[in-house]
């Protein structure tokens, strides 16, 4: 249980990443797009804080208070207003609901399972070919299938658990990196765990994992910093690289076990020619590795 002092800065903290947020989501937006006259010169872009205050029927002081920070507790309804004036997502508004220490306009949150059971490899070994793993909310990867080892080029048996995670794995695990041919991943590693840990603040395994994450990659906290977007985990075509198989795509696909920061099924399916290769392939490396050991 936190104690006054942090509970103070925990506080705190929430309604600086608060003000954060707002600020990113207004320098964000066009004025045009949304119809708003053009009046004088711009020096800064997106919205004035006063037309953001306007689009929510709130007044500007309280608006400029709410961004700067300051100690204001805004209700469900007026937060609603200021989301819907930025053009938040659903994602976006859950986030803005959680730094304001509000519940979050959806379905209340499910306790998910933290074990593996016998049950479930089976069900990963039963998707052979296709790499499949479990993934829990903060990306630690708690169980997977011989042909995910074999698409990410390493043998999680002699990874340590604390490091089993998609991000840490990224950023100090030179095969882990060079498998993945996407320019921009790090900056979707960004805003991947920053949705996902704002329902975490002061959460000691959060705080601690992204401060490994801190130390480890100097560009990460870069970004962490310099940039606030807020992205929800998506299916979508990703491209990898592999030293055997060149370059080739597959389908990423998410189950989820329960609606909210449960774990996750990942499997990644063929959607051409080359992934069905890719797969074949990998497939015919795991039967010759099982063979080579009976």
């Amino acid at each position: 249980m936190l104690q006054p002092e942090a509970s103070v800065v925990a506080t705190d903290d929430r309604r600086k990443q608060l003000g954060a947020f707002l600020r990113a989501r207004r320098e964000s937006l066009d004025p045009q797009r949304l119809g708003l006259p053009r009046v004088g010169r711009r020096r800064t872009p997106g919205l004035r804080r006063e037309e953001v205050a306007m689009l929510a029927d709130v007044g500007v002081t309280w608006y400029t208070w709410l961004e700067q920070g300051r100690e204001v507790n805004p209700s469900a309804t007026v937060l609603t207003a200021v989301a819907l004036a930025l053009q938040c997502s659903p994602l976006e508004t859950r986030h803005l609901f959680v730094l304001a220490g509000l519940t979050p306009p959806e379905s209340p949150q499910m306790p998910h399972c933290e074990g593996i059971s016998e049950g479930t490899r089976r069900m990963l070994d039963s998707l052979m070919p296709q790499p499949a793993s479990i993934q829990r909310s903060n990306f630690d990867i708690v169980a997977w299938n011989s042909s995910f080892c074999r698409l990410m080029g390493i043998d999680f048996d002699t990874i340590a658990p604390e490091d089993r995670n998609c991000i840490y794995l990224y950023l100090t695990h030179p095969v882990w990196r060079a498998r993945i041919d996407d320019p921009e991943v790090l900056s979707t590693f960004v805003s991947y765990f920053r949705a996902a840990m704002a329902e975490h603040r002061g959460d000691p395994e959060w705080e601690n994992k992204l401060a490994r994450f801190f130390a480890v990659s100097p560009q990460f906290e870069a970004l962490w910093h310099q940039r606030y977007d807020v992205r929800g985990v998506e299916n979508k075509v990703k491209w990898f690289n592999h030293p055997q198989l060149g370059r080739f795509s597959l389908q990423q696909m998410y189950w989820f076990s329960a609606p909210r920061n449960g774990s996750r099924l990942l499997v990644y399916l063929p959607m051409d020619e080359a992934g069905e290769q890719a797969l074949a392939w990998l497939d015919a490396q795991a039967v010759g590795a099982q063979s080579a050991n009976e």
